[in-house]
């Protein structure tokens, strides 16, 4: 038999203000999907081949856009799927330290090629006390203070990193704890390449399942508001978002590389899974003034993008030019080493989007960091 892989899914119907449930069928083999609504036991989309849906967007808790539907998968549909997809799937802590911050970029394109995926996303900075408790295991050990210390510093980026093993294969991509016999038993490892110490080490990965839930609901809280505040400044600024189908390409890493080596300062990160409903909010000033609006809200919503504040004087302009051209296209005939130019397919697709206006900038930081992240 041909393999198919089954979800429940739901999906938020805004013209009935209704939550409507259906199966959503993946067939591997042709890249096409199916759809079969739940409660009034018919056929709602007919098999049909659908080249923007890939098998490792498809696990519990993902959002996913099928034509232009938002559909957020709660469930397996089958015992199979479940073996199959979801057997070996998790999820762990990936802490980022001071150090590393701004390598951040390197560390990620790591994390893509081990084939995980990279979930949820947040720059914030750790008071005294917040270090503390999060590290409270290690509080009868000599380099307490120093660990507490040094990750209080200065911003730090956690993330929740999600895949096949992805607990172990995390703390592989780290490498041993310690900076100097990582150099030495596994060169090719993050603490390897990019560490100073036992402390000054490039991150932290949880070591089991139970610190690995712990540690995520540390930064990631379920209850809205509580986590570790995110760092934006809101001044002398420029928004940017790496958009859905550059974060699903993997280039998230080389982009980040990018903007730093270009002398750009990232003073706030965060990943974002927008609804319809704000990405036409944020979009609105496009509206009717730019033919590809439809397509670029649909784009913007399509799967988590992720939004950074970039700091400096004049940055708007300088950031603005940094990028290129909306149009890839010309931006490859004018400014052939812009990230449009480098990594854009259409205008719709043209990898980031940047602050046009730099009265706009704060006002765009602000939707996200203030507006969005309550």
């Amino acid at each position: 038999m041909e393999e198919r892989y089954a979800f429940l899914t739901e999906w938020y119907d805004p013209t009935a203000a209704l939550l409507r449930r259906y199966q959503l069928f993946y067939y591997p083999q042709d890249n096409s999907v199916e759809m079969f609504d739940v409660k009034n036991q018919r056929i709602f989309l007919r098999r049909t081949k659908y080249e923007d849906l890939h098998q490792e967007d498809l696990f519990v808790g993902n959002r996913v856009n099928v034509f232009s539907r938002q559909l957020n998968l709660i469930d397996y549909g089958d015992q199979y799927t479940a073996n199959k997809l979801g057997s070996k799937k998790e999820r762990t802590l990936a802490l980022i330290k001071p150090d590393v911050v701004t390598k951040l970029g390197d560390v990620l394109e790591s994390i893509y090629s081990s084939n995980l995926i990279v979930t949820k996303a947040k720059m914030t900075s750790l008071t005294w006390r917040q270090a503390a408790d999060f590290y409270v295991e290690h509080q009868s050990k000599p380099f307490f203070n120093n660990l507490v210390q040094f990750v209080s510093s200065g911003p730090v980026v956690a993330m929740e990193l999600m895949g096949d093993e992805a607990m172990s294969i995390w703390r592989r991509i780290l490498g041993p704890g310690d900076s100097a016999v990582a150099r030495k038993e596994a060169p090719e490892s993050v603490r390897a390449k990019l560490g100073t110490d036992g402390v000054k080490n490039v991150g932290h990965g949880s070591d089991s399942i139970a610190a690995a839930a712990r540690e995520l609901e540390f930064f990631f809280p379920s209850t809205i508001g509580h986590g570790p505040s995110n760092t934006a400044i809101f001044t002398d600024c420029a928004c940017c978002i790496i958009k859905p189908h550059a974060i699903s390409a993997g280039l998230t890493g080389k982009i980040l590389n990018s903007i730093s080596a270009a002398g750009f300062q990232i003073s706030a990160l965060q990943m974002f899974n927008l609804d319809r409903a704000n990405a036409e909010e944020f979009y609105e000033v496009y509206k009717g003034v730019v033919t590809e609006y439809a397509s670029m809200v649909t784009e913007l919503c399509s799967g988590p993008c992720m939004v950074l504040e970039i700091h400096g004087e004049n940055t708007p302009k300088t950031f603005r030019d940094f990028c290129g051209p909306a149009d890839p296209e010309i931006s490859r005939h004018l400014r052939p080493n812009t990230l449009r130019a480098l990594h854009g397919k259409d205008k719709v697709k043209n990898v980031v989007h940047c602050t046009d206006l730099p009265e706009d900038g704060p006002l765009e930081v602000e939707y996200f960091f203030k507006i969005l992240d309550r």
